[in-house]
């Protein structure tokens, strides 16, 4: 069983509340969640206004499927973004 996993760095702009940052980090996972059945959350940076850290993981029996579902992930989160993708991580593990 291969695991891979994204985390994101993103630097939002014209978020004026944590409220509107909530609704667009929410809408952002929940597209993922459906266009490519993973696991998506919010995993650092809450109650910052400026920036948002989300994981993403999906397991699969190839490192390389893994790692091209969590390359998709990535392209399709720059065009939806409301910010800039600072940061990307990405790595499979097996168990």
């Amino acid at each position: 069983m291969i695991v891979s996993m994204i985390q994101l760095l993103i630097e939002l702009h014209d978020i004026t509340s944590i409220k509107d940052k909530r609704r667009a980090v929410k809408s952002l996972k929940d597209k993922l969640i459906r266009r490519y059945r993973i696991s998506v959350a919010e995993v650092d940076l809450q109650h910052s206004l400026s920036f948002t850290q989300l994981g993403a993981a999906v397991v699969s029996n190839s490192k390389s499927h893994g790692e091209a579902i969590m390359q998709k992930v990535l392209h399709f989160t720059e065009e939806e973004c409301l910010g800039r993708i600072q940061d990307v991580q990405i790595v499979s593990e097996q168990f």
